[in-house]
């Protein structure tokens, strides 16, 4: 058929809709030479005409044509209303598997609606005059052979982003108003105008406002804005309780979003903005990622983060599935198949019974609270919700699908309670739930409903939820709603940062109120953990899922873990993943617990047996006790608070100088060595160092040394808050006299970086001082030496370590790591090395490893003296960091039996090394292992968790014998 005839044929089509339907289709199929229905798909199984399906609200439909995979298409007839046929297939579309087309014909004309999931519904109109002179054949074309060409050019995430910059420019206007004029208002009525505005918008897309009105009142003005503050006020008194507004009939909106009819003055600049911002589709923004948006364009304190991460759906999922789905949809699982079973008996009695099962568990879904205490703008609580949703709908379905009675959609924001102390955000986060929730309806077929539109959020509370005061104003514990889960990313602030941050009276009421509970050294998110607990051991709570801190699995930040741990309510953890808070990388945990009903644990996305407190699963090294042998031998390098560092030639013009008093300067110039010198190749740096207790008179007869510390180090110091640094300004800040002590009467000792990729361990001389960076073990033995450097001592280094950074590289600390780590000898009770074949082995090759690599680290110039700039260039990329590189994707891929790329090979190590040098590095360490298990009396094939089993059994012996 050509286009020719098709338009003489059905331009003069005045039929209803059940007589001309299929023949119009079957005639569009010819008209873009593809099969008919029944050509195609005689069985009707992909492609038919009529197929059944059922709506969400549980009324059996059909829809007029299903292409699987292609389209759903719906026939209105002729001049009829497409809006509504519309809506049928989006009431049909998730019981037929979500088609990427959505498609309407009054027989005249045909819109194609799009449905990609994530991005927005765009509308193609084709007419008959299309299809005679334009490209009307070719889009039907792609709608039967390529549908995916319809896919808009952008996201949801791109609109909601394009909108929010649109909207910034009303905020924007408003600030600068405000600056000129003087005129004043609070930051909520601030926030609560701002909400209005967009919720406005917002409404008149998704025409719950009639006819463009709040565009019109805006582009009506011609430019004048001076009377639109009347107006925007007179709307908002129409919508607070719905009535007329103009020629305009307003439905009643409620919910305490229009309580006030507050408009500030609008300037030009405002009404401009507002005329630009009202030409978005307000209607496809993303609700997921809408409230934190638009609180950074509404809060000027977080205007700097505009462009920074959101939490997106897919990473509050991680928490929204396991806490609070999961366990819904076990047991809609089990209530469905004991409705089958039912519905399988032909008995009344039975059906009447099927049904009230399922009536129930819908009810059962409407009625889970969930509780976010740190709501923000509530992207948790839209999610959470849009979930329940979705789950109550499934129920709707089966229920209709069986010709059951009809299940009423019961789930609504009502459920959803949060905690949120910012007033914009606490604004952001009740209109962001209504957003979804309409949107939600919209999109499933339920767009009907009642006035009011929407209903007071009381449950949204602005307050503190970590401080509260009793009725003498003492600080205590605030009270939070019962909710069967609790959800949310609580903020994160490091126990040095929470003063700075809160303010000393906020700190020590905060304190007051959680004495004995949170150790005052935690960091902040800690707090809504141990409330969280609380909420569980009061049966106020159910099941939590919080995101934290990574550091959470470590030292004083563990506590609250500890006792969660003890009575197995740890289901759920992602011990460390990366995130992006407020534009920066960071490393956090996610974590789920309940009182300890729940079995299945998962741990990283696997199942494991247990979850420990520190978020591991093999041995719970949390367990591990400080071994008093241990003690004394480990300390952080000196902390020299100001800048003490000179050059090397300046250290040797002044080792060279004599001094009146007669003191050499070399009794306070020393090499000083930082955690960056030991894993890279920097320039060399020496130190003015007095010591730990010199006194100012002795320290000023060093001459160059002190006159150089009063013009470089005192400015600063003197003012310095702490007053032994502002008094003691020549002595480093914390110089860590013990450490002196210790290493004073060695001629060597080991230093490790404190927080780095790889844990290396590196031989100084005594007069070398290491920066804070550095880790000291005071021993000078080769036998030592070798067994910290051994795989033994790593897996319990990285367990036990804490991480920091970017990299999120393990911390080594004296306490957690080193302290209560047990030697195959008590240190000081070993053996000597000429005395037992198994220390001297151990030795033997830290003397080999320590040689080889000296040797790679340091080759011999091609011509000793020359400058070549060759050789200078390799030297430079001769580092540790660089070498233990090239070990890790040896062993991750040669010694794993995967394939080795080269040039993956060259990236990670800079060209700096060949696969033939790693190869005897990696021989030298596998024979240093073997030596170390020898010593333990350990066979050489133990797993690194069974290492970790045998390390904390001697621990744990060691410690009780102490």
């Amino acid at each position: 058929m050509t286009a020719e005839q098709f338009v003489a044929k059905w331009s003069q089509i005045q039929q209803k809709e059940t007589a001309v339907a299929q023949s119009h289709f079957n005639d569009i199929c010819r008209l873009i030479d593809h099969p008919t229905p029944l050509e195609y798909d005689p069985d009707g199984q992909t492609f038919s005409f009529e197929t059944q399906t059922v709506k969400p609200g549980g009324q059996k439909g059909f829809a007029d044509v299903y292409f699987k995979g292609k389209f759903i298409w719906e026939y209105k007839g002729p001049h009829k209303d497409l809006a509504k046929a519309y809506q049928q297939l989006q009431l049909y579309r998730e019981d037929l598997q979500n088609p990427p087309l959505l498609i309407t014909s009054d027989i005249h004309t045909i819109v194609i609606h799009t449905n990609f999931n994530n991005y927005p519904t765009v509308r193609h109109t084709v007419t008959l005059d299309d299809i005679a002179q334009g490209d009307g054949v070719a889009t039907l074309s792609r709608v039967f052979h390529q549908p995916e060409q319809f896919k808009p050019d952008r996201t949801q995430e791109q609109i909601t982003r394009a909108s929010a910059d649109t909207f910034l420019k009303v905020a924007n206007a408003m600030k600068q108003h405000r600056q000129l004029t003087g005129e004043t208002y609070t930051p909520e009525q601030l926030a609560h105008f701002l909400v209005r505005l967009l919720f406005c918008l917002f409404a008149e897309d998704m025409k719950l406002l009639p006819e463009n009105v709040f565009t019109q009142i805006v582009k009506v003005r011609g430019g004048n804005y001076a009377d639109l503050q009347d107006v925007l006020r007179q709307l908002f008194n129409s919508m607070r309780s719905g009535g007329t507004f103009g020629w305009w009939r307003i439905r009643y909106f409620d919910g305490t979003l229009f309580d006030d009819d507050f408009v500030p003055h609008i300037p030009h600049d405002l009404g401009r903005a507002l005329l630009q911002a009202a030409q978005q589709d307000w209607s496809q923004v993303d609700p997921s990622i809408f409230g934190t948006l638009f609180e950074r364009i509404i809060d000027e304190s977080k205007r700097a983060q505009l462009g920074a991460h959101y939490t997106s759906e897919s990473d509050i999922m991680l928490i929204v599935e396991p806490v609070l789905m999961e366990p819904l949809r076990r047991q809609w699982d089990d209530v469905r198949r004991q409705a089958d079973r039912l519905l399988r008996q032909p008995s009344n009695q039975q059906t009447t019974d099927a049904y009230q099962l399922l009536a129930d568990f819908a009810a059962e879904i409407a009625a889970m609270r969930v509780l976010d205490p740190a709501c923000g703008s509530g992207n948790f609580l839209y999610v959470a919700l849009r979930q329940l949703l979705d789950l109550q709908k499934q129920v709707i379905a089966f229920a209709a699908r069986r010709e059951l009675p009809e299940i009423a959609l019961t789930v609504s924001p009502e459920q959803l309670y949060g905690i949120e102390i910012n007033p914009y955000a606490h604004e952001l986060a009740q209109v962001t739930v209504w957003i979804g929730y309409l949107q939600w309806r919209h999109e499933n077929g339920f767009g009907e409903m009642d006035d009011p539109i929407l209903r007071p959020l009381h449950n949204i509370e602005r307050r503190d939820a970590i401080l509260d005061y009793d009725a003498d104003g003492r600080p205590i514990e605030p009270e939070w709603p019962s909710a069967e889960v609790i959800i949310g990313n609580p903020p994160f602030l490091g126990g040095n940062k929470i003063r700075q941050e809160l303010g000393d009276e906020t700190v020590d009421q905060l304190f007051q109120a959680h004495d004995g509970r949170v150790p005052k050294t935690a960091d902040l998110v800690v707090y809504w953990f141990a409330r969280s607990w609380t909420q569980i051991t009061k049966n106020r709570a159910e099941r939590v899922g919080l995101i934290a801190t990574q550091a959470i699995r470590s030292a004083v930040n563990r506590s609250v873990l500890d006792k969660i741990s003890e009575s197995n309510g740890l289901f759920l953890a992602w011990s460390d993943k990366p995130w992006v808070l407020d534009g920066a990388a960071v490393r956090v945990s996610i974590i789920g617990f309940d009182g300890g009903s729940q079995k299945e644990k998962r741990l990283d996305g696997d199942k494991v047996e247990r979850i420990n407190a520190d978020l591991t699963s093999s041995a719970d090294l949390t367990k591990a006790a400080r071994l008093i042998e241990n003690i004394d031998l480990t300390f952080q390098g000196s902390m020299i608070g100001g800048s003490f560092q000179i050059s090397e030639s300046t250290a040797k013009d002044w080792l060279e100088l004599t001094n009146p008093s007669g003191k050499d300067n070399s009794d306070v110039v020393r090499p000083y060595v930082t955690g960056i010198d030991v894993l890279r190749r920097t320039q060399r740096e020496w130190i003015v160092d007095f010591g730990a207790q010199m006194p100012e008179e002795e320290a000023s007869q060093y001459e160059m040394p002190f006159q150089y510390l009063q013009e470089h180090v005192y400015p600063v110091r003197a003012k310095n808050r702490r007053a032994s640094r502002r008094e003691r300004w020549w002595i480093h800040a914390d110089p860590q006299p013990s450490m002196r002590v210790s290493v004073a009467t060695l001629s060597r000792y080991i230093a490790t970086v404190r927080v780095a990729k790889h844990r290396l361990f590196v031989w100084l001389p005594s007069a070398t001082l290491c920066s804070n960076k550095l880790i000291v073990i005071a021993r000078s033995d080769d036998y030592f030496f070798g067994v910290l450097h051994s795989n033994v001592h790593e897996v319990w280094s990285l367990v036990s370590s804490s991480r920091h950074g970017v990299g999120n590289d393990p911390a080594y600390t004296p306490t957690s790591t080193f302290e209560t780590y047990p030697f195959p000898w008590p240190p000081g009770q070993e053996p000597a090395e000429a005395d037992d074949e198994r220390v001297a082995e151990i030795a033997h090759w830290a003397r080999e490893l320590v040689a080889w690599r000296d040797a790679w680290l340091n080759p011999p110039p091609p011509q000793p003296g020359a400058i070549n700039v060759a050789y200078d260039k390799m030297l430079k990329q001769r580092t540790l960091t660089n070498l233990y590189n090239g070990l890790v994707y040896y062993r991750e891929t040669v010694k794993a039996g995967k394939l080795f790329m080269q040039d993956e090979f060259d990236k990670v190590t800079r060209r700096s090394v060949s696969r033939s040098a790693i190869q005897e590095l990696d021989d030298i360490h596998t024979a240093l292992d073997h030596a170390v298990l020898d010593a333990y009396g350990w066979p050489h094939d133990l797993s690194d968790e069974a290492i970790l089993e045998q390390l904390l059994a001697l621990n744990l012996e060691r410690a009780a014998n102490q």
